[in-house]
């Protein structure tokens, strides 16, 4: 079981299944939701997600058609990613868990966007747009 929770405490959440899919997103969108040059991310099963605390404070924003930002309302921490064309899954952002998540980022995504003053330094593949999401 992998836990996370928000910045303020308020919001827990526990996961009873695997991660998948981490990335590095480099997409405008990903830069300004996490105030940082990328934001690393995984996939969950939705089944194997579940608010231990909190789920009444966390605020929904679509940022792109069919794809819903769930972040904390009293912190601003992002929580989850949900999207319309696949419900069976969430995205996750790596930092807001509290234990180790068991995967690493294999691969750097929406790189044709990505800040101006931000280098990639490591020799993970790097994508112009997004992954194949093809399931």
């Amino acid at each position: 079981m992998l836990r996370g929770s928000c910045l303020c405490g308020g919001v827990k959440y526990k996961i009873n299944g695997r991660l998948s899919g981490a990335m590095n997103c480099h997409c405008s969108m990903c830069r300004k939701a996490q105030g940082s040059a990328f934001r690393s991310r995984a996939a969950v099963k939705s089944a194997e997600f579940e608010f231990a605390q909190g789920e009444e404070l966390v605020t929904l924003f679509e940022s792109s058609p069919g794809n819903h930002r769930g972040f904390c309302r009293i912190c601003g921490s992002p929580i989850l990613s949900k999207f319309d064309d696949y419900p069976k899954y969430y995205g996750l952002p790596l930092g807001a868990l509290d234990d180790d998540p068991g995967i690493q980022p294999k691969l750097h995504v929406h790189v044709a966007s990505k800040a101006s003053w931000f280098t990639i330094t490591d020799d993970l593949p790097q994508l112009p747009g997004g992954p194949d999401v093809s399931r």
